[in-house]
């Protein structure tokens, strides 16, 4: 399994669980799945697609930020899911 199967499959057990719900109370988990090197070009993580400054802003970001986040990485990643989070 490649780095973008590993992160589709993340999104899509996460969803499942309602981490992505804007009305749950659990905090949104981290998009890392331990595949931690920066593209060529430095633009973004080849594992998780987020950018040095989404990476850094992770801890102190809320759910909402959060899930921002992971939308973005996700485009990055070219994959969709079938309703927004």
């Amino acid at each position: 399994m490649n780095a973008i199967d590993l992160l589709a499959a993340k999104a899509i057990q996460l969803r499942a669980e309602g981490h992505f719900d804007h009305e749950s109370a659990e905090p949104v988990p981290s998009p890392c799945i331990s595949v931690c090197r920066m593209s060529p070009d430095r633009s973004h993580c080849e594992g998780c697609f987020r950018t040095l400054d989404e990476i850094r802003l992770w801890s102190r970001a809320d759910g909402s930020l959060r899930r921002g986040i992971w939308e973005q990485l996700l485009g990055r990643a070219g994959i969709g899911l079938e309703a927004p989070l």
